[in-house]
């Protein structure tokens, strides 16, 4: 499988597209005045004891109060709530967390109230993002993420990802972790930690330790709420999470952003550094590379067709996400129930992309057509489990009922990815009007006749337009592009935009600067 990831940044946000084998699979957008939240590390305040909910609401600077559940504490608040104390009360007397004792673990059916209080400063981490009416939710169990591994404070277990085949392997690293981490980090073992050497994995554990240390320095003496630790922005988060051996390319239109990928891959994979790649063209990354912006309009419609006429029907209420799939027109020579089941496999690998693409979260509910032998519908369950293996998101998904419906529980961290692919239309604004195609020949001549006499006679223009009126613009021997260059002695380039309406037209100079307003 090879994959590729496409950056797009505009003024406004920054759009990640990841690919496998040339088909979009992930999108991810984000502003560029808005921070990526989930994993930031905060000291909070609490604002509210909530008995009945056994939780707490925590101040930690977003306009909604956020949510900290009792099981969300983790068994070794205790310790992490008497040394946060000593860091902020008493930062001369404060000791690497290597050096204390731990504390009893906390009672796992306890009450909230035993543990917080109103006023009471908490160190908390983000781990879903403010969703609709809902404020972001908090752990106490705070993990930093690195490429190989992930770090636990307060906690001493070692872990390793199942993702992992080898058993020699996984107990090669099991042992090589238990031997260098520090006492008091409990270590997860990622699957990318797969026969990396233990100067790597030392190096890793060292940066992490790091990173915790400065949070607790930056604690001292702080007034809630305050950001200890920010995680990674999305670039460096994908790159960190999905970079492998089977990335061909990554291409960003940005050259801070480029910088900081090819930094970013310096320090994680020096050997791929190669792969980072500038455009600098002014025709968009996502209509140059593997037809992005055509990819986007087909799939984040409400139908989503994909084999020989069959297609999705995808409605999100406010209780689930459901998923209907249907046949078409599709033609077959074989049995209804073949049919069906063959339907039903290709669906299956449809809908896994749908999930990721989107980051649906929640509770799915998927209609199949109707199968009625029961290995058939146990061969859709495996194909389903099989495909849904590669989503990083934390999913579950059971047998098929008798009435043929899969439901899948998948993780929310962010709100669901929505792409509008019904557009206004751009020639009448909404009003179902428009000037009269037949002036926009003259129109165009007019503007540049206009631009001419008032830049100071350009030698070169672009025109940007839509396809179909480049086309016109462009076609014959004597076009109408060769005739107003002869007749204004400039040089007109045309550059075919799918962006723009039938009637909207834009001259730029050569440097890309629109000329003209109209």
């Amino acid at each position: 499988m090879n994959n590729d990831l496409v950056i797009n940044a505009t003024e406004s946000e920054i759009v990640l597209a990841l690919l496998e084998d040339k088909q979009l699979v992930e999108i991810h957008k984000e502003k560029r005045n808005q921070h990526f939240c989930v994993g930031d590390i905060y000291l909070g305040k609490v604002k509210k004891i909530m008995p009945a909910l056994n939780a707490a609401f925590v101040d930690v600077g977003y306009e909604k109060d956020a949510f900290l559940h009792y099981q969300d504490l983790g068994p070794q608040f205790s310790s992490l709530h008497k040394y946060v104390q000593t860091a902020i009360d008493n930062p001369k007397n404060s000791q690497p967390l290597q050096s204390i004792s731990l504390m009893p673990e906390i009672n796992k059916k306890g009450k909230i109230s035993e543990q917080l209080s109103s006023g009471q400063r908490v160190v908390v981490q983000i781990s879903k993002e403010p969703i609709s009416t809902k404020g972001p939710r908090l752990t106490s169990e705070i993990s930093i993420a690195g490429r190989n591994l992930v770090l636990l404070p307060f906690s001493d277990k070692v872990s390793v990802s199942q993702k992992i085949k080898s058993k020699e392997e996984r107990e090669r690293l099991r042992q090589l972790i238990q031997s260098i981490k520090p006492k008091n980090y409990g270590i997860i073992v990622r699957t990318e930690a797969q026969n990396r050497r233990v100067a790597v994995l030392d190096g890793e554990i060292k940066s992490l330790v790091e990173k915790w240390e400065t949070a607790c320095r930056v604690m001292a003496g702080g007034v809630p709420p305050k950001l200890l630790a920010g995680e990674m922005d999305a670039t460096s988060t994908i790159l960190r999470d999905t970079l492998n051996n089977s990335f061909n390319s990554v291409v960003v239109n940005d050259p801070a952003i480029y910088h900081e990928a090819k930094t970013f891959i310096c320090n994680i994979a020096p050997e791929k550094e190669k792969i980072v790649k500038l455009d600098t063209d002014k025709v968009s990354v996502f209509d140059r590379y593997f037809n992005i912006n055509k990819q986007i309009k087909t799939l984040f419609g409400k139908t989503v067709t994909f084999k020989n006429g069959a297609y999705l029907i995808m409605e999100h209420t406010e209780a689930l996400f459901v998923i209907d799939v249907n046949s078409g027109n599709r033609a077959s020579n074989v049995d209804q129930e073949a049919n069906a089941l063959e339907v039903n496999l290709a669906a299956a690998d449809e809908i896994a992309r749908q999930l990721r693409l989107r980051d649906i979260g929640g509770i799915i509910v998927v209609d199949f057509i109707d199968m009625h032998k029961n290995e058939n519908k146990k061969a859709l369950y495996d194909k389903m489990r099989e495909i849904m293996a590669a989503d990083r998101t934390k999913h579950n998904i059971l047998p098929l009922s008798k009435f043929c419906l899969m439901q899948i529980t998948r993780q929310r961290v962010r709100p669901e990815m929505k792409m509008s692919t019904m557009e206004t239309c751009p020639c009448c604004g909404g009003t179902g009007e428009i000037t009269s195609t037949l002036l926009l020949e003259d129109e165009i001549e007019d503007t540049l006749k206009n631009i001419l006499t008032q830049n100071n006679i350009k030698k070169k223009l672009i025109l940007r337009v839509n396809p179909i009126v480049a086309a016109y613009l462009k076609k014959g021997i004597f076009s109408l592009r060769l005739k107003w260059m002869l007749k204004y002695k400039v040089i007109i380039k045309i550059f075919a935009d799918s962006d723009y309406g039938f009637i909207k037209y834009d001259f730029c100079d050569s440097e890309g600067n629109a000329l003209n307003n109209y």
